[in-house]
């Protein structure tokens, strides 16, 4: 079995009215039941979309420094993941389109090693 990480940053989202995201949530949540109930799903969930309250942790200096905000200043930040234990790509890929029309937006899928 192999695990992969299927994830979007937050951009791919795009501006939709409340309307329209209150409409993705039944569509979304039934694809985590069904990834569920046929036990390939270990963890899925949405990240805090205020970056302010990011924070890193950087130690390569020799020195552990801890600071507010994103690790590096970018236009693009992750916006939720799911990781799945599947036998294979194709699955992954099959779990991936899942979520992509579920959610509404783009999915990234990646192992994980």
């Amino acid at each position: 079995m192999t695990k992969y990480a299927i994830y979007f940053h937050q951009q791919w989202v795009g501006d939709h009215s409340e309307e329209w995201f209150r409409s993705r949530v039944q569509p979304s949540t039934a694809v985590v039941e069904e990834m569920k109930e046929a036990g390939v799903l270990l963890f899925a969930g949405g990240l805090v979309e205020d970056m302010s309250q990011a924070f890193s942790a950087d130690g390569t200096s020799g020195t552990m420094v801890v600071t507010d905000g994103p690790y590096t200043e970018t236009t693009e930040h992750l916006g939720g993941l799911t990781i799945i234990e599947v036998p294979g790509v194709e699955e992954a890929r099959k779990w991936a389109a899942k979520i992509a029309e579920g959610c509404g937006w783009p999915q990234e899928v990646r192992e994980v090693q």
